[in-house]
């Protein structure tokens, strides 16, 4: 998947959105995509939300009744939301290949991704406090859990700019690369390694990993042990099974 907008810094207007969450719905229901990387053209990765799609919002939730022109408003960060969290509802891993600027929106949606990958020149910033806004789109509800509740309060605070390095350090991304060349073939030689696996399996973990984070170990448990007991009796485990006896590579039904 491509950020396609490079004349416009990858600026999310309202066609954007949309597309985003039938992109990711299409990876979730296509039985034969294993797995997503989400790119983007141009010289950075998305410059966050268009602010032309933010100046027709009044004209978009107008109503004579301030209270119903509020719930419209709500309705609509909603949605907003909601699209990105189609990256996290898709039960296919999402990789991030991430190069240039990441800004506001930009980081909103990356952290919806299962892993995240940057280029040396990778910048990321929530920008939202510099245009006077709280972010309500999902960086500060996912980024704690990813970096923690210290570093994500102070980027959120003071809108300063994140390297590359600094975003390995902290955990944000799993690895730099020294380009962008760089970048797209290591991160398509993980995608490839991931497609190779059981994709029952891969879909579970991602399940899993997804539920723990948001629940009690005791939950956990006890979610993954229902899983298995549905899904752990299934063609991928024997053919994994007899691959590893023969010293082949197995082959899995999409």
């Amino acid at each position: 998947m491509r950020l396609n907008r490079a004349d416009k810094a990858n600026a999310m207007n309202a066609a954007m959105w949309q597309e985003i969450r039938q992109a990711f719905d299409w990876v979730d229901t296509t039985a034969a995509v294993r797995v997503a990387v989400l790119q983007a053209e141009g010289k950075l990765f998305c410059s966050g939300i268009d602010l032309a799609m933010m100046m027709q919002m009044p004209a978009q939730i107008a109503d004579d009744c301030e209270g119903r022109q509020r719930e419209k408003l709500r309705r609509v960060i909603l949605d907003l939301q909601d699209s990105l969290t189609s990256l996290e509802r898709c039960r296919k891993p999402v990789l991030a290949a991430i190069h240039g600027a990441c800004i506001g929106g930009g980081v909103d949606l990356v952290v919806c991704a299962d892993m995240r990958y940057a280029s040396s020149d990778a910048s990321f910033a929530i920008k939202e406090i510099d245009i006077g806004m709280v972010a309500d789109v999902g960086t500060l509800q996912r980024l704690p859990k990813l970096v923690g509740q210290g570093i994500t309060r102070e980027l959120a605070y003071t809108g300063r700019k994140l390297g590359a390095a600094e975003a390995q350090s902290i955990g944000l991304v799993n690895r730099v690369f020294d380009s962008r060349e760089a970048l797209y073939a290591g991160v398509h030689e993980i995608a490839a390694q991931i497609a190779a696996k059981s994709p029952l399996s891969i879909r579970g973990s991602k399940e899993m990993l997804n539920y723990a984070r948001d629940h009690s170990v005791a939950d956990g448990l006890n979610h993954v042990a229902t899983w298995n007991a549905a899904m752990l009796q299934s063609d991928d485990l024997m053919a994994a099974m007899m691959a590893g006896m023969s010293k082949q590579q197995p082959q899995f039904k999409d």
